[in-house]
This record gives C-alpha cells, structure tokens and sequence, in this order.
C-alpha cells in the first residue's frame, strides 16, 4: 500500500472517529438569556446541516422543555435509575434537533456501582458518536456542576447583559475556568444590549481585563439587541429563529452561529465529554 493512499485512509479515518464537538453554554447570572440562546443556536446549527443534541443540564431549574415547547415525562434522571434508555428520553425537536430535558440526576451518579456508571458513560458516549454538535445549558454560577460541563466542552460560551451585576458574574465565571486550567475556548455573548455599539463596548471591556490580569483570550461570540419579538416568542414557547425568522435578532442568532461553528475546538482528548464531567465530579 503506498504512502500516499495510507496517509487518505487515516484522514478517512480519523473523520470517521471523529467526535462531536461540544458548546457549554452558561452564565455568571440567571435571568440573561442563557436558554433561549442556547436552544436557537442548536436550530440554527441543525438548519446548516449538522446533527444536533441540544441538553439541559441544568440539575435545579432546568426549563428547556418550555423554551422548545417540549412535554417531557422523562429526563436524564430516568437513564441514571435504569427506568428509561437514552433513546426513551430523547425528543426529536425542531429542525431535527435532538432534545434530552432536565439535566436532574447526574449527581445521582454517585450512588451508581461502577458498571452502572460505565454502561451509562458509554451510552451517553455513543450519543457524542453520532453527532456532530452537542450543545449544552448549563445552570448559571459557578459551582461545581455548571464547572463540570463547562471543563468538559471544548469551547465555553458565556452570557452577559449590559447590567454590571451580570459583568461581574460573567468575569468571576471566566476567571474561575481559567483558574481551574480549562484548555478549550470561551467566548462571550453580550444579550439584551440597547445597540451593536454598546454590546460591543461591553465584550471588549470584559475582554481586556481578561487578557490583562488573566492572561486568556476571550473571543466575541455576537452581540444580540433587545427585541420584543423574542419576549413575544418565548410567551408562545416558539424559538425565536422559527417565530420571526426575517427578525434582525434572527439574524443575529444566525451570524452568532456561524461564528460559534468556524471556531476551532479545543482541549480535545481520548475522553468523551460525559466520561470528563463524570471524572470531575467523582
């Protein structure tokens, strides 16, 4: 077999192996955002054609369901007991996004024998397997499990508002990932800013003080401008992007997109991200 087809049928195999890639997305604060950011950055992934599981992670206020319009019986705390599998509790949502709700029960984990926590870990690793996106909502702050799925993604996005209270929260949670020597990328989603200007003067303070006394870049993900239609979609459990999809915050989402997926992923291992989350907390 020559060099040249050799070196092809690695590349070919190494794409095929290839697992997907992850997205945190999280807050320093709650009330900024964060989910309906979460659930129309996977519709809009899945609309430019790659496989999509969006998961709520969120293990005390998790409301996915209501932001995609999903009636759920069944979450990840049902795999965990045995009752249900992956499959079972999986809902196909809109634009053929992969939807697991109620991120409640993976501290359960800790009450598992290790074969039950193995079979678990390798189901959710297949999940990983067949997908090309995973997108995750993370609770908002910064104990230990919001850290968890952020350390175990390859690029963290947060969430901020112009309010200062927000900022600061954002800041504390990019300097506690870097403290805890996350390898993967962040970036930085201003929500609800009055203008692009504005938004932008935000990140760029955020950013600078990042790289002055964390020493770590932190990436402009997009800026999204206050608009009604988004309060008026999320009263009619519509995502935004499908809702009003000639919106200039429709827009947005879809730029914000397309900058989240030209960004190179990081902190790649021979780990999969559930068996990582399940080191970092056990």
């Amino acid at each position: 077999m020559n060099r040249t087809y050799t070196k092809h049928l690695q590349r070919m195999m190494d794409e095929t192996s290839r697992q997907a890639d992850v997205i945190a997305v999280t807050s320093g604060k709650g009330g900024v955002g964060k989910t309906n950011i979460a659930g129309n950055l996977a519709i809009c992934l899945a609309a430019a054609g790659k496989k999509v599981v969006l998961m709520d992670a969120d293990l005390g206020l998790g409301n996915l369901d209501v932001i995609m319009n999903i009636n759920s019986r069944y979450n990840i705390s049902h795999v965990v007991s045995g009752q249900k599998t992956l499959d079972q509790i999986t809902h196909i949502g809109p634009a053929g996004v992969e939807i697991i709700c109620g991120g409640s029960g993976l501290e359960e984990l800790a009450n598992l024998s290790q074969f039950q926590r193995k079979h678990l870990i390798d189901e959710l690793n297949a999940l990983q397997d067949r997908a090309d996106m995973i997108v995750i909502d993370t609770g908002a702050g910064i104990n230990a499990s919001v850290l968890g799925f952020c350390k175990a993604s390859h690029h963290t996005v947060v969430v901020t508002t112009p309010e200062p209270t927000a900022m600061t929260d954002a800041y504390a949670v990019i300097k506690v990932l870097v403290g805890k020597n996350y390898e993967g990328r962040i970036s930085l989603i201003v929500n609800m800013a009055d203008s692009v200007a504005e938004g932008k003067k935000i990140y760029r303070q955020i950013a600078d003080v990042a790289q002055r006394f964390l020493d770590f870049p932190v990436y402009e993900a997009g800026i999204l401008c206050r608009d009604e239609r988004l309060i008026s979609a999320v009263k009619s459990r519509e995502p935004v992007v499908l809702a009003y999809p000639r919106a200039k915050i429709t827009t947005s989402l879809v730029a914000m997109t397309a900058r989240l997926a030209r960004g190179p992923a990081a902190g790649r291992g021979p780990e999969g991200f559930f068996q990582k989350v399940v080191n970092w907390f056990f």
